[in-house]
């Protein structure tokens, strides 16, 4: 067997000269990854990208405070902190970017728009902090969701006294794959406004009824709206892998965007779910309470505002610490890009169409 290896070593080598590589040395494909099946049958599974990793609040939130002051202006980029996963080196996933945006009392982030798809999750806000997009002026109070499809302008504004804060999320990786990122600014750095109501949408479904629709717009999610749906079905059927789950849907009812879908969860006192994976990848943010995720080799223990990121097929289960008071999570995935093309898949099986999780 030693002879075979030295074999099969020569001629890897000697093919890397020529740019040259067997379908045996990449990724998934290797010996060592295959997987037996039940029938003897060898089965291939993607490994997932990155790895499960959690950023707590108490170790960010100094640096928006630095950020803010040893950069007090930028004409290049935002002023964001990016989540970077340890075991990609680039992306919290390998087709999501998140990162924590802040800005000061009186500022404003420079109109601009870009191919990349985008919404922000807001943590510090009030009436007086708002983002223009396309000329709707959309109020980003706590837990408000604000969405900035691909290609629409948009601003952000702060006229208040108070430093404000959000989840940025974005697909950059994939746009960066599939070399489709362009970025355009305005010119003047902010935009008309429309005189009439910035839309909102209250569309929140059960996430396991399906739709066939994909059409997204630019909306405000506000967080009252949303907390009262998740209290309202708080005492009904729950899912076994996510207690209370919804997704915010676009305007036609289907997914949030059409690159990413965003999740809501209330996990009930004392909950502990089932554990599953799916193909997707999923960037979660804690809005409230104290659990813990338990994944393949690790717990990750998360309270209040902490961010965390469990990579694709990766099994895990969410569990609430408290016996009195529910748990929380705001989480985006990568599901409605998997589903266009067919390639969504988990485990066990059908837990999409029968119970609701991110």
């Amino acid at each position: 067997m030693d002879g075979q290896n030295d074999k099969l070593q020569k001629l890897e080598e000697a093919m890397k000269a020529f740019n040259v590589f067997g379908q045996w040395q990449v990724g998934a494909n290797r010996p060592e990854n295959v997987v037996t099946g039940p029938n003897g049958q060898r089965i291939v599974e993607p490994l997932p990208s990155g790895v499960p990793h959690i950023w707590p609040w108490k170790d960010l939130y100094p640096f928006l405070a630095s950020s803010r002051e040893a950069l007090t202006d930028s004409f290049t980029a935002r002023r964001s902190l990016i989540l970077t996963n340890p075991g990609l080196g680039r992306g919290t996933t390998q087709t999501i970017l998140a990162g924590i945006q802040s800005i000061g009392p009186g500022e404003i982030a420079w109109a601009h728009r870009h191919t990349v798809t985008a919404l922000r999750f807001c943590i510090e806000g009030n009436r007086r902090v708002f983002t223009v997009v396309d000329g709707d002026a959309l109020i980003m109070e706590p837990y408000d969701l604000i969405l900035t499809p691909g290609q629409c302008w948009h601003d952000h504004h702060n006229e208040s006294d108070q430093p404000a804060a959000w989840l940025d999320v974005l697909d950059v990786p994939l746009l960066l794959a599939l070399n489709q990122n362009f970025y355009e600014e305005l010119g003047p750095a902010t935009q008309e406004q429309n005189d009439s109501q910035a839309p909102t949408s209250p569309h929140l479904r059960p996430a396991w009824k399906t739709t066939n629709t994909s059409s997204v717009g630019a909306y405000r999610y506000p967080w009252a709206e949303t907390r009262a749906q998740l209290d309202a079905m708080a005492d009904g059927d729950t899912s076994p892998y996510d207690g209370v789950a919804l997704e915010y849907t676009n305007a036609q009812g289907g997914p949030t965007l059409k690159t990413l879908s965003c999740w809501v969860q209330l996990l009930p006192p004392g909950f502990k779910g089932k554990p599953h994976r799916h193909s997707s990848s999923a960037v979660y943010f804690v809005i409230g309470g104290e659990g813990r995720t338990v994944l393949d080799e690790q717990n990750m223990a998360w309270e209040k505002h902490d961010n965390f990121v469990i990579p694709n097929w990766t099994w895990h289960a969410h569990e609430n610490n408290s016996k009195t008071e529910p748990a929380l999570l705001f989480s985006v995935n990568d599901t409605p890009l998997l589903q266009a093309f067919d390639f969504y898949r988990e485990e066990p099986e059908n837990t999409l169409a029968r119970n609701a999780h991110p």
